[in-house]
């Protein structure tokens, strides 16, 4: 047992003697004592102490952490990968994981079987971790997490919270989320290896029942026996590792098959001079609104405010002068990651995912911006108010001028993620570019932004004469509705969505009446649907998209496109896939194919 020395220094020091102890200490001579330090081997020995005097709740003790080792183990193999399905009912199962892992503990030596628990519990704690990366994907993008392509997307996701909820709030959560993995790690690892050691110390007993288990398992499998819909024979744990490993495998493979995809182009060798001669001289206006998806229109809690401003927006646009056709496009991506839906417009590519996204914009592929570049007779400019950093996709989409977040003089506060309203953006858009007097009419990529999640505060429409700097949203901004108030509320997230993109289609249309000219043709689209949470479980990926124009002849380039009459497509208008708009955009006005091989 570890020991220290400690002295007494006697207070007679030089007196002779010996005899014992208690005649030193009285003598002042030196004593020495042992004092126990509080080292592992005296923990253990305390430990062994308390059993030994209580033994019924040392029993009750062992019971229950073996217990609690068990349900662990369990729940962690039968865990679901979506929030609506963690039901009790899905763990009243059998896996087959549990027994195999049985089964091995059983036949290895102590040491070897060490190795193997703590291996097994690691396993366990990265089918957690994917599990729970699922549970949050599914929950916000509605789909699964790819360990081949999703982890660049994470930084974006700590930066969109810091927006939203702050820079301490999203910094905490990183932390947070190491900590959780790290905690789920030793815990699942403790479990592991305490459920080997109980199965060796009851080495015969444990054998017999792993036996009845595989046995039963082995029957309800051959049976296909079920139990509260499900079988009762479950491989969850092995089935959500093989998914992943799959999905992995098929994204590397299919960056090689779509590297070959982006050379090969359908206009990729078409003269500038057969590039849209049927627009030569129009304004054209290419326009994003944030998260404007079907359900918008059609969700039953969304859809009556959000139809009742198309449908007032159209009116007043044909009061103006302008006509509208409306269609639906199947965005490439759901909930999130915008870059993708406005990349697979505008260059006739899907693109869903980051991977894709930065293999097409490394290249030369033709945008459809740059097709208007290309022919030499537009000015190219693009208006970004969400972009505040270098954006070198600046040149792949062929913009000669680039309007961000810092070139828009805005002053005013921001809106949660979106950096100013949208009516101010199109302002700015108006005094700094299109208002201007140019040689070459112009074509503009405008994404608006006050659509963006979590919907809180929301700006409102105000005069225009007063929107100068942005600072007259202050008092809006201050007096709209908290962020993580609304993010954390299904219902009042649906009902602050639906606010929003009322918001931005106001704000679009009333610039369009105010500043439209007979040479204006604006197109104007969604680039996902919301959030699933939002958008509901198992809504489809469609987004609206218009084509406004007051020019007649430019709506009859599109009358074979059986488009509805107005802003609000109807449930039975074609729905295209996202990226086939490109092609059926320039072949509607006027440009010769002429393709590339790739």
């Amino acid at each position: 047992m570890p020991v220290f020395t400690r002295f007494r220094q006697s207070s007679q020091p030089g007196i002779p003697g010996d005899g014992s102890e208690a005649e030193r200490a009285e003598r002042g001579d030196a004593v020495t004592e042992e004092v126990e330090t509080p080292g592992p081997r005296s923990r253990f020995t305390r430990l062994r102490t308390w059993r030994t005097r209580h033994p019924r709740a040392a029993r009750a003790l062992r019971l229950t952490t073996t217990a609690l080792a068990a349900v662990l183990v369990l729940g962690a193999l039968l865990l679901p990968n979506t929030l609506p399905a963690v039901e009790p009912d899905r763990f009243a199962r059998i896996p087959a994981e549990a027994v195999v892992g049985a089964v091995v503990m059983l036949a290895l030596p102590r040491r070897p079987r060490l190795v193997a628990a703590v291996l097994y519990g690691l396993g366990l704690t990265a089918l957690t971790t994917v599990n729970l990366l699922d549970m949050g994907f599914n929950e916000y993008l509605g789909r699964g997490f790819n360990a081949a392509l999703d982890w660049d997307l994470l930084p974006d996701a700590q930066a969109y919270v810091e927006d939203t909820l702050g820079g301490g709030v999203a910094t905490a959560a990183a932390v947070g989320a190491v900590v959780l993995v790290l905690l789920v790690a030793a815990v699942m690892v403790a479990a592991t290896v305490r459920l080997s050691d109980v199965l060796a110390r009851h080495r015969p007993r444990a054998t017999k029942g792993a036996l009845l288990a595989g046995t039963v398992w082995v029957t309800c499998s051959a049976l296909g026996l079920t139990l509260f819909g499900g079988p009762i024979a479950s491989e969850r744990g092995a089935g959500a590792l093989r998914v992943h490993v799959q999905r992995t495998v098929e994204s590397l493979r299919d960056e090689a098959a779509f590297v070959r995809q982006s050379k090969a182009d359908t206009f990729g060798n078409t003269p500038p001079g057969q590039l849209l001669p049927d627009l030569r001289g129009k304004d054209v206006i290419f326009t994003f609104i944030e998260s404007y998806g079907r359900s918008a229109v059609e969700d039953p809690i969304m859809a009556p405010g959000v139809d009742r401003t198309l449908d007032t927006s159209t009116e007043a646009l044909a009061k103006a002068g302008f006509h509208a056709r409306s269609g639906w496009l199947t965005s490439a991506t759901y909930g999130g990651s915008s870059w993708l839906g406005h990349s697979t417009t505008m260059s006739g590519l899907w693109i869903d995912n980051q991977r894709r996204y930065r293999t097409v914009t490394a290249g030369d592929h033709l945008t459809l911006t740059k097709a208007f570049q290309k022919t030499g007779a537009w000015d190219t400019v693009g208006v970004m108010p969400g972009v505040q950093k270098g954006w070198p996709e600046e040149k792949w989409y062929g913009l000669d001028k680039l309007y961000d977040a810092f070139d828009l003089g805005y002053k005013g506060p921001k809106f949660s993620w979106s950096t100013m309203p949208d009516q101010y953006a199109l302002e700015a858009f108006q005094r700094r570019v299109h208002g201007m007097k140019r040689d070459k009419p112009l074509m503009s990529f405008v994404i608006l932004t006050s659509s963006h999640q979590p919907w809180a505060p929301l700006p409102k429409m105000v005069g225009w004469d007063e929107l100068g700097d942005g600072s007259v949203f202050d008092a809006i901004q201050k007096a709209g509705n908290k962020a993580s108030d609304v993010i954390t509320d299904t219902t009042r997230s649906r009902e602050e969505y639906g606010k929003s993109i009322q918001y931005s289609v106001t704000s679009l249309t009333r610039w369009l009446e105010r500043y439209g000219t007979d040479d204006t043709v604006l197109v104007f689209l969604g680039d996902h649907q919301p959030i699933a949470r939002v958008s509901g479980n198992g809504a489809s990926r469609d987004v609206p998209v218009s084509l406004v124009a007051k020019d007649p002849k430019v709506l009859e380039r599109i009358g074979d496109w059986n488009w509805t009459e107005g802003l609000k497509p109807g449930p039975d208008a074609p729905v295209w896939r996202m990226d086939s708009f490109r092609d059926r955009f320039l072949k509607a006005y006027g440009s010769t194919p002429h393709p590339s091989k790739g």
